[in-house]
């Protein structure tokens, strides 16, 4: 082995030039694919952290609400969450594995600015601030993320967080320091009107505004109904506008306290919540936990039928985006590997016909054709091995060097810039699978020249001028 090695080596030093030739070919192709590999992963690992800082691993919720609740997401509330959070934060494998366990309402109303004379659909969303803060810490991949604070964290039991563009049909740009937020040209007739009077008695049962309430905050009427119907509405002072990333979320949403939503949605009655989401310690923890939940959630005795929904499953745009950039790599992969083939065959080819006497001194002297053909196959594959190593290493260090180049991208979903960063170093999958690969390609595009030296008649070759 170590001769056939050797010999394939000098073979290929007799001819420097295309030899360099062909290594560079595949040292470009090994490293296109790497590179691109890397911002695939990077792009994977980027919305997986937002999905995973804003939604959790894992959510549970009522069985029917995925499908059917964005009609009517209070129908579907979980009576007895404070029943489900005391046994997972009970059990000792959960424990372990669970960071954050928190509920979420979410439910669909009418947020008004009246002094303005205009209002608009919105889907509110109620959270627990503290927990929400300390899920937006989760960093597994070490991203070198630069989140701004939760607006809520800290803030009055009325405090809300609107979405920009509910801000910018609510007329609230100037107050809350908006940019690129053009002024209304239409004339607004019922500008300086009073709140609605029935509006105003509803927001009057609410009661006086909390302690510490800041006054200077601009504000908002929000009216929604409870599962029976009953409408019900709130005064919420508007702490922040935020971009959501998408334009349908960024038009409707309306962030408040949880404590305010289940109040202005249960009034008195026991409070529920439509989601408990789960943040875990890792993301390869989510199947035994998934599965533990499953066995732990039937024995609580709970009247509601529920489910354990994985945040893949309540994000498709994810799953879709990964597929997208997998089918990508695929391809690049497919049409570099036939660059790879034809220009390793050539090489081989060339090389054939100018050792066509050399190959018929070998025959004649006793060399079997079982030797000829290891002999070619053999600077295929030292071939190939040597261009996918330098490809790899040319990979890893213009990886580097874009890492520190302090680019930046905008990821689907997300309303801040993040640093792009090309993940090859630490790949190790995909760095061994590209190399074996192309070692693969290099060794099967030899294979067809070497098996036709093989089958050289050794008189003719003999005779080759």
């Amino acid at each position: 082995m170590n001769s056939s090695i050797s010999l394939a080596l000098r073979n290929l030093l007799r001819n420097r030039r295309r030899s360099l030739a062909t290594l560079l070919a595949m040292a470009i192709g090994s490293a296109s694919i790497l590179l691109f590999g890397g911002y695939s992963a990077n792009i994977q690992f980027s919305m997986q952290t937002a999905y995973i800082c804003t939604g959790g691993h894992l959510q549970i919720q009522h069985r029917d609400y995925f499908l059917y609740g964005s009609g009517n997401p209070t129908a579907y509330g979980i009576e007895g969450y404070r029943t489900v959070l005391d046994a997972i934060a009970a059990d000792p494998q959960l424990q372990r594995s669970v960071r954050v366990a928190t509920p979420t309402l979410q439910f669909g109303g009418i947020a008004g600015n009246y002094s303005a004379g205009v209002s608009r659909t919105v889907v509110g969303l109620g959270l627990q601030a503290a927990d929400i803060k300390r899920m937006r810490e989760w960093n597994e991949y070490k991203l070198p993320l630069k989140l701004p604070p939760f607006a809520l964290d800290g803030a009055p039991a009325d405090a809300a967080i609107l979405g920009n563009g509910v801000a910018r049909v609510l007329q609230l740009c100037e107050p809350l320091g908006l940019e690129n937020c053009p002024k209304v040209e239409v004339e607004q007739r019922a500008r300086g009107k009073a709140v609605p009077s029935d509006i105003a008695q509803l927001a009057a049962l609410e009661g006086k505004a909390s302690p510490g309430t800041k006054t200077s905050a601009p504000k908002l009427e929000l009216l929604s109904s409870s599962p029976s119907g009953t409408p019900n509405v709130t005064s919420l002072q508007v702490v922040r506008a935020e971009n959501q990333g998408f334009k349908e979320l960024d038009e409707v949403l309306v962030t408040l306290q949880l404590a305010q939503a289940q109040r202005l949605i249960y009034g008195r009655s026991p409070p529920r919540a439509t989601s408990i989401m789960l943040q875990l310690e890792s993301t390869v923890q989510m199947d035994a936990v998934k599965q533990r939940l499953n066995e732990l959630l039937p024995t609580l005795g709970l009247k509601q039928p529920l489910a354990v929904l994985g945040f893949e499953q309540l994000n498709p745009f994810y799953v879709q985006t990964v597929q997208l950039f997998n089918t990508i790599f695929g391809f690049i992969f497919a049409l570099i590997g036939g660059i790879v083939l034809f220009t390793v065959s050539n090489t081989m080819n060339t090389a054939v016909v100018e050792r066509t006497v050399e190959i018929g001194t070998l025959r004649a002297i006793g060399l079997r054709r079982r030797g000829i053909r290891t002999m070619f196959i053999a600077e295929g594959l030292l071939l190939g091995l040597t261009g996918a190593i330098v490809g790899a290493l040319a990979a890893i260090l213009i990886s580097a060097l874009i890492n520190v180049a302090g680019l930046t991208w905008l990821p689907p979903g997300s309303a801040e810039p993040l640093p792009l960063i090309v993940r090859v170093w630490g790949q190790t999958t995909m760095i061994v699978g590209t190399t074996l690969g192309l070692i693969v390609v290099a060794a099967v595009s030899a294979w067809w020249p070497a098996r036709q030296a093989a089958r050289m008649n050794v008189v003719d070759a003999l005779r080759h001028v």
